[in-house]
Order: structure tokens, then C-alpha cells, then sequence
């Protein structure tokens, strides 16, 4: 397509190695983008996504970052400059949270929450901004979630950094697009990712994505390649004057009441 040629461009996506971030990563990459792909704890999957990349011939820089933590966070986008030379688009896909009613939330789970899923897009962007604007301009696009504005079962913590992400979003597109940065966000419902492959410890999987499929007016779930799409033409020529947006691809899933 010619709104997602992204030849020659350098992307960073965040929690890469699996899932969402891993189809983002290898959709860029299939478009032409050399790929910074950023994990924390599993190394593996990781550099099974490298690997990929470099099969589509493609640049991969594999970083291992805590984004939650800024020192780790400074040091991804060193490595990045170091590696690339700057930077065109960055996805803030990396996500962690203590599920937990809110009576029960702890301290810690609230920081690292919050650092994790909101903190790090403020002060990624502080550090994505120089390396975008020396190469023209450049692109940021988070991953955010239904329970920034709605209540999910012992979800108030991550709801809450997500609705943090999303203002985030508003007030980083109004600033950055006065320097040639587009800021967005996408919205996903309930994506087919290995996530859901815990419900299986569960003995019910299959009775719970039912009832998930049930609840969703398109009649199915939201696949990672979707949600990759749409990243990428919130990245693309076509998306310039979409600014601080968060986009939402769920089939219809947050429109009716539920039952």
C-alpha cells in the first residue's frame, strides 16, 4: 500500500517480542523500516522477532529495557541513536499491571503501573523528539486499552495508566505537532494474542473467549495484524492531520451495554 511504504525508516516498538508488538514490529519491517525491538524479562521470543525482521531484510536492533525505569529508558533510546543514527516512528506497545480490586492495591503496584504504561511515553517522547526531528519529523503511536474509560474487573490500577496515556496522547499531539510529530494512540478490544492462553490453566478457554466473541457485534475477536494496520497508517502520510487521537478497534465491543 502506498500509505504504509515505510522503506528506509527507523522504527522502536516497545514490548516487541510477543503479541501486539511483535506484529507491529514485523509489519513495519515487511513495509521497508528497519526495527528496534525493545523486552524486559524474555529474551527469547525477542530474538525470534529479530530474526525476522532480518529474514524480511531488514535492520534489527534488539535492546533489553525496562521502560518503567528511567535510567533503562534513557539507555534504549542511547541505543537506539547509537545503532540507527535517529529515529522516525515510535510505538509505546510495552505494558504491565497489578489486577486487583481497588481495596486491595498496593503502592507498588500503583508505580509500577504507572511508570511502566504512562510515565515512560512522557519522557520516551523527550528523548524520541531530537532523534525525529533531525531525520524531518517523525511519528509516535501508543497502545492503550477499553479500561481508560471503562470499568474492567479488578483493572482500576491499569485503567488508570491507561487513561493517563490517553490525556498524555492529547497533550503530546498539540506540542509536538508544531514540530513535524504526529502523536496518536490505538485503542484495541480483546486481541488473539498468547495472553489468552492462560485462561486454559483455567479449564475454561474456550467458555471465556466464547463469551468474549459473543459480546463483540463484528462477531470475532481483533487479531494482532489488525492492530498492527492500524499503527501503521496512524504512521503513514494519509494519518498527517490526525492528531492526538486515540483510535478504536474493537469491533463494536464498547458500544452496546452489556447484558
Amino acid at each position: 500500500m502506498s500509505t504504509q511504504n515505510f522503506l528506509n525508516k527507523i522504527a522502536l516498538v516497545t514490548g516487541s517480542g510477543r503479541g501486539i508488538g511483535k506484529a507491529i514490529a514485523l509489519h513495519f519491517a515487511q513495509h521497508g523500516a528497519d526495527v528496534a525491538i525493545n523486552f524486559f524479562r524474555n529474551r527469547a521470543p525477542a530474538e525470534e522477532t529479530a530474526r525476522e525482521v532480518e529474514k524480511l531484510g531488514r535492520r534489527a536492533l534488539l535492546v533489553k529495557a525496562d521502560v518503567g525505569d528511567l535510567d533503562d529508558l534513557s539507555r534504549l533510546f542511547d541505543e537506539v541513536e547509537s545503532g540507527f543514527g535517529g529515529l522516525d516512528i515510535f510505538v509505546h506497545n510495552a505494558a504491565s499491571g497489578y489486577n486487583r480490586p481497588a481495596m486491595e492495591q498496593k503502592p507498588k503496584g500503583w508505580d509500577w503501573t504507572m511508570n511502566i504504561n504512562a510515565r515512560a511515553l512522557l519522557f520516551a517522547a523527550q528523548r524520541a523528539v531530537p532523534l525525529m526531528e533531525k531525520r524531518g519529523g517523525g511519528k509516535i503511536v501508543s497502545i492503550s486499552s477499553a479500561g481508560s474509560v471503562r470499568v474492567l474487573p479488578d483493572y482500576v490500577v491499569v485503567g488508570a495508566s491507561k487513561a493517563a496515556l490517553e490525556s498524555l496522547t492529547r497533550y503530546l499531539g498539540v506540542e509536538l505537532i508544531q514540530r513535524g510529530i504526529n502523536v496518536n494512540a490505538v485503542s484495541p478490544g480483546v486481541v488473539e494474542t498468547e495472553a489468552l492462553n492462560h485462561f486454559a490453566s483455567m479449564g475454561g478457554q474456550e467458555n471465556v473467549i466464547q463469551r468474549f466473541i459473543e459480546m463483540v457485534p463484528a462477531g470475532r475477536l481483533i487479531t494482532p495484524q489488525e492492530v498492527a494496520e492500524v499503527v501503521a497508517f496512524l504512521c503513514s502520510p494519509s494519518a498527517a492531520m490526525i492528531v492526538g487521537q486515540t483510535i478504536v478497534l474493537d469491533g463494536g465491543y464498547t458500544l452496546p451495554i452489556q447484558k
